[in-house]
């Protein structure tokens, strides 16, 4: 009898210790997901703000999120126009360039502007060398 109370009891302790916390559960979702999505900086701040404090991962939450943190990475680019709208379009659809400031991102928002201004040779190649070192 003791060796069945014994073994009852362990299942009980396992099941007790398999059943992680479920805020811990939720930081770990939360936290892979801005990693999938290269969020850094204030989106990154953000969106696991606004993840955490979602009452359960249904899909309008995440769309909330996802609208939050494209948003802010929007803002931090100062993406105006048809630039943002295009860059909102894409965040939003989880397209391959996602809301983190990724490079092939920041190389079609300085090759449109590059565009918009008419440049042209070494005037060209200056812009874009500025442009993408910056922030």
């Amino acid at each position: 009898m003791k060796p069945l109370i014994r073994i009852l009891l362990l299942s009980i302790l396992s099941i007790t210790v398999a059943q992680a916390n479920p805020q811990q559960d939720k930081m770990k979702s939360c936290n892979a997901e801005a990693a999938a999505n290269n969020l850094s900086g204030d989106a990154r701040k953000d969106f696991m703000k606004s993840c955490l404090s979602a009452t359960a991962d249904t899909p309008a939450n995440t769309q909330q999120a996802r609208m939050k943190s494209c948003n802010a990475a929007a803002g931090e680019k100062s993406l105006k126009g048809d630039d943002r709208k295009a860059f909102m379009k894409n965040c939003l659809s989880n397209g391959p360039e996602l809301a983190g400031n990724t490079q092939q991102q920041k190389m079609k928002t300085c090759n449109a502007e590059a565009g918009k201004q008419d440049l042209s040779g070494d005037a060209r190649k200056a812009f874009m060398k500025r442009c993408l070192s910056a922030k």
